[in-house]
């Protein structure tokens, strides 16, 4: 059995671990989910109504009841209404996913493209005051919250020069793409500036272990210049560990999207999981989580098959 076919015969098994805790888990929330779905006008409805609407969800079973036939319908494709919007609940987060997707992307593109020449650059300069500078960023990077961030960008660049639009009506990106990315510039560096921070401090370890490496020293004996040893030779190996960084923190960028785009009132899939959760529309809570560990999941699948492109004295499942 390859290594591809044992991965992906372990993704029903994180699935159904995953459903059993969102499923479980979103049912310990204290409230009443008729109350939260209807609001002020459940105070309106009789006792068999209520008893009628419990019934129609199916919360009126045991919750072992309820999970047997949510899972029985999620063989079959189909992850249930949402009762906050009438729809099936695979419609309502499809809607939702592309921005989120986008947000992700985004933020990923940019904390590579900072993030990989900042470490280079510092493990080049070890110990002088350029290294200590880059290390000062990776630290506030990685123990700012996104929050802070995203509020402290909102103050300078949205309120105080007016450079960037903070929030208002969402513009798709195909319908206006230069007035999507204005809005999503803001956004994407709050949440990537957190992973910036992580892929530069790996950058700048992994290079300074792979320029005390044997091959380097060739290379440099040979009469490379510093140029092509850095960004040839010694690149492509440090480059290992930040990938394998990526496949992680993409499903952490996924997750982080709920704040982000609560703080800029984003339309996404974080948004739209957040307020499931605050109206206990729980088949949608579930088809949500679910969708996003299935994208963790194939997401570092991706990655771990990369590995043999980078380097190619990998070789998956040990071969």
């Amino acid at each position: 059995m390859n290594y591809l076919t044992q991965r992906l015969l372990t993704f029903p098994l994180v699935l159904l671990g995953v459903s059993l805790l969102v499923f479980f888990a979103i049912r310990l929330v204290p409230g009443d989910a008729i109350i939260a779905m209807l609001g002020t006008e459940a105070g309106l409805l009789t006792e068999a109504q209520r008893a009628s609407l419990a019934a129609y969800f199916g919360l009126d079973q045991p919750i072992v009841v309820q999970y047997g036939r949510w899972l029985a319908g999620l063989f079959e494709g189909n992850l249930g209404i949402s009762v906050t919007y009438g729809k099936p609940v695979l419609e309502v987060i499809l809607a939702r996913f592309p921005l989120t997707l986008e947000l992700s992307l985004l933020s990923m593109l940019i904390s590579l493209a900072v993030g990989i020449p900042a470490g280079v650059f510092a493990a080049t300069r070890v110990d002088r005051p350029s290294d200590l500078v880059v290390r000062l960023f990776a630290m506030l990077g990685q123990s700012t919250p996104s929050f802070v961030v995203g509020l402290v960008l909102i103050y300078f660049l949205s309120v105080t020069f007016r450079m960037l639009p903070a929030m208002g009506s969402f513009t798709p990106l195909f319908v206006d793409p230069i007035g999507n990315l204005s809005q999503m510039i803001l956004p994407s560096i709050t949440l990537g500036l957190s992973f910036a921070a992580a892929v530069t401090r790996i950058s700048r370890s992994a290079m300074l272990d792979v320029l005390s490496d044997d091959y380097v020293r060739t290379a440099r004996s040979k009469g490379a210049s510093q140029r092509d040893v850095v960004w040839k030779h010694a690149l492509p190996n440090a480059l290992i560990p930040v990938v394998t960084l990526s496949g992680v923190e993409f499903g952490y960028l996924l997750g982080g999207a709920v704040i982000v785009e609560q703080i800029f009132a984003l339309p996404g899939l974080g948004r739209l999981t957040l307020d499931a959760i605050s109206q206990r529309d729980y088949p949608l809570v579930q088809g949500a989580v679910l969708f996003i560990a299935l994208n963790f999941l194939v997401v570092n699948l991706l990655v771990d098959l990369a590995y043999a492109a980078l380097d190619p004295r990998i070789r998956l499942g040990g071969k």
